[in-house]
């Protein structure tokens, strides 16, 4: 995958019409044994910090691979229309997508899900459940043997340090904000979560979720995702998105930020091919290539309506006390 990161920088770097539109840079140098393994970061679009800004993630747990690859694949899909579709260039004058493919190297190259030490990088943010959560599964301090390890309490790891600053630097301004970070597992459904993970209770931008939930219905009558509140399926401490969404919320009274996980049903593919479990990452991940080829246009219709409703948020983010009332009953209503 970083080579694979590599290649796409060094196409970048060679198209001079990409230049104004496209930005790459090292996020951080995450050290394992004797090896380093970078963070890349890529930034498509308006540059201005405020614009509305998608941002997805991929790779927070190595052993979720398609996640990465999923990532990957969006965003090289992206520059490589840029070079040709005017359309698309035009849409990214008024708006910006960042996106941080591989979050865990180590865990990647390593097959793992944790991190090279050993620390489930989605449960070690500095924000703890506040109710029940299950045991191990929802985060534990006991042993890094164990998997769900949180890490030493108030320890960050190096990679999350990368991502927060990257979210405080780049990412806090913006005036519109929807992120999407990619998992597999939990199911035969894919699922879109949104916070909150360490409550039960409905997140402040509620209203502005089921309205971007019906809209989402409305155009796309017959997608395939499940949408639902994270504490719908387990609840968590350290979860990295309650923790920078809780951050948004001081930084920036005013905007809207909707911060969403896409969690592929992985049941599915093993359903389909048993036998990749016997395969050392069999239980979250299309083994078979025609299967991962499909997993990959099976999102990107999801990717271009979450773009074009970023330049449309006018269309399900609205301030009137009225109509903030009325969605947030309807959501009340829906999921709690």
């Amino acid at each position: 995958m970083i080579s694979d990161l590599k290649r796409l920088i060094k196409t970048i770097d060679a198209n001079p019409c990409l230049s104004d539109t496209v930005k790459t840079w090292e996020l951080a140098q995450v050290q394992h044994g004797d090896k380093c393994y970078p963070l890349y970061a890529f930034r498509v679009g308006n540059p201005n910090p405020e614009s509305p800004t998608l941002f997805i993630t991929g790779g927070v747990h190595g052993l979720e691979r398609v996640g990465a690859q999923l990532a990957w694949s969006l965003l090289k899909t992206t520059i490589d229309r840029l070079i040709w579709d005017k359309a698309l260039n035009n849409l990214f004058q008024d708006i910006r997508l960042i996106v941080v493919p591989l979050l865990n190297p180590v865990g990647y190259r390593n097959y793992t899900r944790s991190n090279g030490n050993g620390v489930d990088l989605m449960r070690n943010a500095p924000i703890e459940a506040v109710d029940p959560t299950p045991f191990l599964l929802g985060g534990h301090r006991f042993s890094k043997k164990l998997p769900w390890y949180q890490g030493n309490k108030g320890e960050v790891e190096d990679e999350n340090k990368a991502l927060f600053q990257l979210f405080k630097n780049e990412i806090t301004t913006s005036s519109t904000l929807i992120s999407m970070d990619f998992h597999s597992g939990f199911g035969l459904k894919d699922r879109i979560w949104f916070p909150y993970s360490y409550t039960k209770e409905p997140f402040e931008h509620l209203a502005q979720m089921n309205a971007f939930t019906h809209l989402f219905e409305q155009t796309h009558p017959y997608h395939v995702y499940q949408i639902e509140p994270q504490s719908m399926g387990y609840l968590l401490s350290g979860d990295l998105w309650d923790y920078l969404y809780l951050e948004f919320l001081k930084e920036n009274k005013q905007g809207t930020y909707l911060p969403l996980t896409l969690e592929m049903g992985s049941w599915s593919w093993v359903r389909k091919n048993p036998m990749q479990l016997f395969s050392k990452h069999g239980a979250f991940n299309p083994i078979r290539e025609h299967r991962l080829k499909r997993t990959f246009r099976r999102h990107h219709l999801l990717f271009d309506f979450l773009l074009k409703a970023l330049n449309s948020s006018g269309a399900w983010s609205n301030s009137d006390p009225v109509w903030i009332k009325n969605q947030q009953e309807s959501g009340l209503s829906r999921w709690y």
